[in-house]
């Protein structure tokens, strides 16, 4: 995709992606990675922003050996996430309506 990913759209799946269940690093990564062609360095400064501003919190858990961050939604990020959610749809609407009315000249 040639269209630029700006930051708030990418915290914007990041926090979808977890309002149903937690998920550690790699997992998160890999399902953004399915909707959108980012690499891993990328995510991580965005989890990073998330946690400061209190819209995530981490735990640890043991696996195989070795510990698996996961990251958790809180009641803050969920209000972040629905201010993204309106802000897109009305974004996607005033886009859309932008390049029809544009096409129409055609």
């Amino acid at each position: 995709m040639a269209i630029q990913i700006s930051s708030e759209i990418l915290e914007g799946v990041v926090l979808s992606a977890l309002k149903h269940d937690d998920l550690y690093g790699y997992a998160l990564t890999q399902q953004v990675q399915s909707v959108f062609d980012i690499s891993e360095s990328t995510i991580y400064p965005v989890l990073r922003r998330l946690k400061k501003n209190k819209y995530l919190t981490t735990y640890d858990q043991p696996y195989q050996g070795r510990n698996r961050r996961y990251y958790q939604l809180t009641d803050l990020g969920r209000q972040r996430l629905n201010t993204i959610v309106n802000e897109w749809h009305d974004f996607y609407q005033k886009v859309n309506q932008a390049l029809e009315d544009d096409n129409k000249d055609d």
